[in-house]
């Protein structure tokens, strides 16, 4: 039995780590730009280009569906630019409409899918469990040049070549882990770190990140949980926790 979880928890592991490569450092450039929620719109976007694709009937594993959710995310992404060039002040109220409209379309669409409760499931939480060596070469190639952008070209101020390579990261993170699971780690670790005033807030940042979906995973093999939800509340447990020690810290100082 442990060899069977090993077996399934080991490139579900890997899958997080390369999440979390690039999502801790896009994180911050996203709070640095005060749009905390662009990561679930473009997100929820891109799910929409899958559940179009899939409603068209295209093969499910194949490439034109990572086009059509590369395709909608960038969409997004340019609207996004656009509307943050002409209504700056309105940015997240913009961002909100773009989340609301897409989960919506994608409700609608696939209300003529026998299983459109399951894959909203799918979409939204993940199936991280599934995930296989294979399907991370791809993944890893993409990571690495964004990642490769993010560390040697100051992206706060590219915008456009920000929202692109957002997009990009987004995509193909959502197919593996799940809606939820993106803002998670996007946003909890690089909001604890800047939160606590960590003096190497990106070490903390990943640390923290990767105990979390460490325990996540560990909870949902023991305890037969749901794995992308569980590694939400894994992290958002251990937020809670470095708060609370943070608080702690400074009152024994004072």
């Amino acid at each position: 039995m442990a060899d069977y979880h090993l077996e399934i928890l080991l490139p579900a592991f890997l899958t997080g780590l390369l999440v979390l490569a690039t999502h801790v450092p896009l994180g911050r450039l996203v709070l640095d730009r005060g749009i905390v929620f662009i990561d679930l719109a473009i997100a929820q976007v891109a799910g929409l280009g899958v559940v179009v694709a899939d409603f068209i009937g295209w093969e499910p594993t194949g490439w034109s569906v990572q086009a059509a959710a590369v395709t909608a995310a960038l969409v997004s992404a340019g609207f996004l630019i656009w509307m943050e060039r002409r209504l700056p002040a309105l940015q997240e109220a913009v961002i909100g409409v773009v989340f609301v409209v897409a989960a919506s379309a994608e409700i609608l669409l696939l209300s003529y899918n026998p299983h459109g409760a399951e894959n909203l499931k799918d979409l939204l939480v993940g199936q991280i469990l599934w995930v296989v060596p294979a399907d991370l070469i791809p993944v890893a190639i993409l990571y690495a040049v964004i990642l490769a952008f993010v560390l040697f070209v100051d992206l706060a101020k590219r915008r456009v070549l920000f929202y692109a390579l957002f997009a990009l990261a987004v995509t193909a993170s959502v197919q593996l882990v799940g809606v939820f699971l993106v803002f998670a780690t996007l946003i909890i670790p690089a909001l604890v770190a800047r939160g606590l005033g960590v003096k190497h807030p990106v070490p903390f940042a990943y640390g923290l990140g990767l105990l979390g979906y460490l325990l996540g995973l560990l909870s949902s093999a023991l305890l037969d949980l749901p794995t992308g939800a569980a590694i939400v509340c894994a992290l958002a447990l251990l937020a809670a926790l470095s708060a609370i020690a943070g608080a702690v810290r400074v009152q024994m100082r004072a």
